[in-house]
């Protein structure tokens, strides 16, 4: 009878733990919140198993110590006194010598040196033992996994230790899981810093983002104008970075050293956007104590951005004709003509040609504004440019902050670029903002989005096999996807992966891709390697 008890209790214990592996191994990888998923298990521990204020313990290089990086069931002041030299203590043995460690109770062993003082809350009844086991990432040593067992007929520490064992080895694959991922976003990084700074080179125009082609036609249009005094009118949709245009006008120009000053045309009444524009002289109105310079005056030398001037009315029209005309004014209530050297650049979101033809917007003030006009692409026209505005504003944010974002999941992006963005590029930086205010993780996930982006996200597709399987299939879909969307043009293909033609080559060779489509024999472009 008892020979088939203790049957019983083993196929118990097998059958638990297997239950606990199948959890944990749904968590691990689940998400690309390592924090969180770490939490998870380390409760699990405790739920299932019984082994109490599980730790994760990292070693950091720079440091030359370990520190407690997740437990469960510790306080934040319990976890920060978790540190340790290497060879200190039960963690910083294990540690050095990589070999496992049971302290089968704590009172009386003299390598346990109850750093954290969590055991002082377990029973005090019987012994209290502590299990570490080290952690592996590819054969090196990086950190160790521990959890306390209090005393009891079942199990015994021998059974917690081999546990602990598979436990820790699952962690270790995720730890090199979340590696890779750490050093493909290094790479992107630096290429899209590689990116910009090539783009800064190019135009000039460090804050305005975006490789697509209707930018590049952007930025050629601006280098043409920035350099003469000629009239530019600004169109397109809200939040397109129509300022960011104007401003980079001026500052390229050889006016970069006067003033730019800024006039938001729908914000006013008419009556006060005449007194702003062109100033007034006292007494002029109830209110005008003193003479006042309108925004003309003060832009002498300079540049004058009248935003969104489909709002002028007609009086204020008239006026802005003029000046365009002659460079002349006065200001409200005075009668001394003024002039001012001043280049004007107006934006719009409204069709002005359309509003000309219908008598609402004077015809022949269109006309003298139309001399140079740049239209910006809303954001759903340049798609491709999310990925790279995203990087920016993470790093923006992050800034500002103080947080350590690291990057985004995949669903994430897939839904950020799937998005039609009706606010456009103001309506993406404004999400982003809140995702990086809002998120607990240094990665931003799907349920960090907005609630109006969240119904167009959907999973990332995680392929089957192994991980190297995976990341060659992900890869070398990623290949087909650009070169077929670039017409199998290697260059633009490289330029959509945001890596050289040659680096693009040599992974076409390597995962046995012909041109257009077709298969090769990659045996032999797997000899020579990119220096």
């Amino acid at each position: 009878m008892p020979a088939d008890i203790g049957s019983e209790t083993r196929l118990k214990r097998t059958v638990l733990e297997l239950s606990t592996l199948y959890e944990i191994s749904k968590i691990l990888g689940s998400s690309l919140d390592l924090q969180g998923e770490l939490a998870a298990v380390l409760r699990l521990l405790s739920q299932f198993v019984g082994l109490k204020m599980g730790t994760l313990t990292l070693y950091d290089p720079e440091t030359h110590e370990l520190a407690i990086d997740e437990a469960h069931g510790l306080s934040e002041e319990e976890k920060s006194r978790g540190r340790y030299k290497m060879g200190e203590g039960v963690v910083g043995q294990v540690m050095k010598t990589g070999i496992p460690y049971v302290a089968r109770d704590v009172r009386n062993d003299p390598l346990f040196l109850g750093r954290t003082g969590t055991h002082l809350g377990l029973p005090e009844e019987g012994a209290v033992a502590f299990i570490s086991v080290p952690v592996r990432v590819q054969g090196e040593v990086v950190g160790v996994l521990s959890a306390y067992r209090s005393a009891g007929p079942e199990p015994s520490v021998e059974e917690d230790l081999r546990f602990l064992k598979i436990v820790a080895q699952s962690i270790g694959q995720t730890l090199r899981f979340y590696r890779l991922i750490a050093t493909q976003q290094k790479r992107l990084s630096d290429e899209n810093r590689e990116l910009k700074s090539a783009l800064k080179q190019r135009s000039g125009f460090d804050r305005i983002i975006g490789s697509h082609k209707k930018m590049q036609e952007v930025y050629r249009t601006i280098e043409h104008v920035a350099g003469t005094r000629s009239t530019v009118l600004l169109l397109g949709e809200s939040g397109t970075g129509k300022e960011l245009v104007a401003r980079a006008i001026h500052f390229n120009s050889p006016r970069a050293d006067k003033p730019f000053v800024k006039v938001d045309c729908a914000s006013l009444a008419e009556s006060l956007l005449d007194s702003e524009l062109f100033g007034h002289e006292r007494g002029a109105f109830t209110g005008a104590v003193a003479d006042r310079k309108g925004r003309f005056e003060m832009a002498d030398g300079g540049t004058i951005f009248l935003d969104e001037i489909g709002n002028v009315g007609p009086a204020v029209q008239a006026k802005l004709l003029r000046v365009l005309q002659d460079r002349e004014f006065e200001r409200v209530g005075g009668s001394r003509t003024l002039t001012a050297d001043v280049r004007i650049i107006a934006a719009t979101n409204r069709d002005l040609e359309a509003a000309a033809r219908t008598g609402t917007f004077r015809e022949d003030l269109y006309y003298r504004l139309h001399v140079v006009p740049i239209v910006l692409p809303p954001l759903r026209e340049r798609a491709e440019d999310i990925p790279l505005l995203v990087d920016t504003f993470l790093q923006k944010f992050a800034a500002e902050t103080g947080k350590p974002v690291a990057g985004i999941a995949p669903g994430v992006l897939d839904a950020l670029t799937s998005y039609r963005w009706p606010g456009n590029v103001r309506e993406l930086e404004h999400a982003i903002e809140r995702m990086v205010i809002m998120s607990r993780s240094t990665v931003l996930d799907v349920k960090d989005l907005p609630p109006s982006l969240r119904s167009v996200s959907r999973p990332p597709f995680i392929p089957a096999g192994t991980m190297t399987e995976a990341v060659r299939k992900v890869e070398r879909g990623m290949i087909v996807q650009a070169l077929e969307e670039a017409g199998w043009i290697k260059a633009r293909a490289a330029k959509r992966l945001g890596v050289t033609v040659r680096i693009l080559a040599y992974k076409m060779g390597k995962f046995g891709i012909g041109e257009r489509g077709g298969e090769k024999d990659a045996g032999a472009c797997h000899q020579a390697r990119p220096a």
